[in-house]
């Protein structure tokens, strides 16, 4: 089945960046569509980024385009996802989650959870104003 881990979460003042990434065990990242997933507290999980396996397709929230870029990397001989949060916001601050989507054929429909199969535990992004 495989594991996702994000890394790269903390406190950020307002106006800073962020660079969260997505590392796989189990399975090759790169064979996959990647999505970036949100949830503040009391919220509903928004979708934030995705990328195709071959970074063909990138799509971006309206909450968050123009400040975010997602992309392709290896770290440490892993493969990764990364996602580069710039002009942060004190609404920005969630929970940041990676997911694995099921069939990389339903990129387009990126925001929907239930396109996903396998998800990270999150990594925790809060924005001081």
């Amino acid at each position: 089945q495989g594991q996702l881990v994000e890394s790269g979460g903390g406190l950020v003042q307002e106006g800073g960046s962020l660079r969260l990434s997505c590392a796989a065990s189990g399975f090759t990242l790169g064979e996959y569509a990647i999505g970036w997933f949100r949830q503040a507290p009391g919220k509903e999980r928004e979708g934030v980024s995705a990328i195709s396996y071959n970074s063909e397709y990138i799509f971006y929230g309206d909450s968050v385009k123009g400040r975010a870029t997602v992309s392709r990397g290896i770290a440490e001989n892993r493969y990764t996802v990364d996602l580069l949060l710039s002009d942060l916001k004190p609404e920005d601050t969630a929970t940041y989650y990676c997911a694995r989507m099921r069939d990389g054929r339903w990129i387009k429909h990126w925001k929907l959870t239930n396109k996903y199969n396998l998800w990270g535990r999150g990594a925790q992004v809060t924005v001081s104003s």
